[in-house]
């Protein structure tokens, strides 16, 4: 009940955020003869803009707001919302159009007045913005320049935008909207300077130091960090951090990781991480002794948010990770309630952490069923890809008394959930970790 009524006041901010801008069409004397779609147009500029705004808090990681939802759904919802930020200062100039269609030589870029050519160099560095990000893979552009382009981006779109709006003065002359507007600029600006400036310099002052570099099977490597003059941080199991690595956190060249580590450890992290990008690959080739920043930590991915006389885990591939520090931490602690993992993989010889989770049935109450893509000669266990029919042949008899977290590549997430639904289990009772954040 907590983190709801925490959800619902987080949600109330946000909407308040988006809409306070709106009073600037109350306040102050509104222009003659426009009518309701000339207004509704303008609302709908001024929406778009608050949005645009409000994109930056919702990617500055702040752990209080993101506390109820996970990050993870926060960076979901960033990615849908601008969308709709998109569609409504798209529509916002189209409806104008529609009703003065001798407006339309005014945005000639030679003759245009510049209020005019800000607005349309906003809309355009949000529609680059977005399209590179829902197709940066498929174009193939590299993370961390898409990253800087990323935040380059954002920044023009959103001071474009306000000087679009200054410019115009159509509901912003008025001294109460332009000091409406003169604060969430600020606001803005200070949240930029919190992000780019103040918190990297916060993390360059609190490093950590790689304190082992352990080969892990599946492309796999675990990283072994200690805080290095500072105390670390505590972490519940299943949380994940962003990892800078030979750069500067200045560099926006971080990228999140599951601890898999125990909670029960917080003075020693390890991260493990497959070699799936250009990142990833090179963290094989890490030495002990090299230092690294971590931002974290974050997610609401976990077994403490969650009482249950039972738990089952459904892992796919990499997504071993934050269950490895689920278990770990169930083993430090002694807990003795019955377990049961699915680990889907590819192949036995490739089964990241094979042994160790061998070895946690000796501390654990814990049973395990393996899926294999690729199994080897005489393999009588589960075979082909994870089903509702392997699900159903070894879930607890009473499902109801466990909670289930399921984590790996999102078609498995997605076929997990609807099979553990179709099989009884309660949506509110399935609690899922989101791996593609970007």
């Amino acid at each position: 009940m907590k983190q709801t009524l925490q959800g619902i006041f987080w949600i109330g901010v946000y909407l308040a955020l988006v809409l306070a801008p709106l009073f600037a069409l109350l306040l102050g004397p509104v222009p003659r003869g426009g009518g309701f779609w000339w207004d509704f147009s303008i609302a709908l500029g001024f929406a778009g803009t608050a949005m645009m705004g409000v994109m930056f808090v919702l990617t500055a990681r702040f752990r209080r707001p993101t506390a109820p939802f996970g990050i993870d759904l926060i960076y979901y919802f960033h990615r849908q919302i601008s969308l709709v930020a998109l569609f409504f200062l798209l529509l916002h100039p189209v409806i104008l159009l529609l009703l003065e269609p001798a407006y339309l030589p005014l945005l000639n870029p030679f003759s245009a007045s510049w209020e005019l050519m800000a607005g349309v160099g906003s809309l355009a560095a949000l529609a680059a913005l977005v399209f590179s990000s829902l197709w940066r893979k498929e174009l193939r552009i590299h993370y961390d320049g898409w990253r800087m382009g990323h935040a380059l981006l954002a920044v023009v779109a959103l001071g474009l935008a306000i000087l679009h709006i200054e410019g115009v003065g159509n509901y912003s002359a008025a001294p109460w909207a332009r000091w409406l507007w003169g604060v969430f600029t600020a606001f803005w600006i200070t949240l930029l300077l919190y992000i780019r400036l103040l918190k990297p310099f916060g993390m360059q002052r609190r490093p950590w130091r790689v304190t082992e570099v352990i080969p892990e099977r599946g492309d796999a490597t675990t990283l072994v960090l200690r805080p290095e003059g500072h105390g670390g941080f505590s972490f519940l199991p299943g949380q994940f951090a962003w990892l800078t690595l030979r750069s500067s956190p200045f560099a926006l060249r971080e990228h999140p990781f599951s601890i898999a580590s125990s909670a029960e450890r917080p003075q020693e992290l390890r991260l493990t991480i497959k070699a799936l990008g250009d990142f990833t690959r090179g963290v094989a080739g890490v030495q002990p002794g090299e230092k690294a920043y971590l931002d974290g930590p974050f997610g609401a991915f976990g077994i403490d948010r969650h009482q249950a006389l039972g738990l089952v885990f459904v892992a796919g591939g990499i997504g071993i990770a934050p269950v490895m520090s689920m278990l770990r931490t169930l083993a430090d602690r002694g807990d003795r309630r019955p377990l049961r993992l699915f680990y889907a993989y590819s192949s036995w010889e490739r089964l990241t952490f094979r042994e160790e989770i061998e070895g946690l049935k000796g501390r654990l109450n814990l049973g395990v069923v393996y899926v294999l893509g690729e199994p080897p000669e005489g393999w009588a266990g589960e075979k082909g890809l994870l089903s509702e029919e392997i699900l159903a042949r070894h879930l607890p008899g009473d499902r109801l008394c466990c909670e289930y977290f399921v984590c790996g590549p999102v078609p498995m997430i997605d076929l997990s959930e609807r099979a553990l639904h179709r099989l009884g289990v309660p949506l509110s009772r399935i609690h899922s970790e989101l791996f593609d954040l970007v």
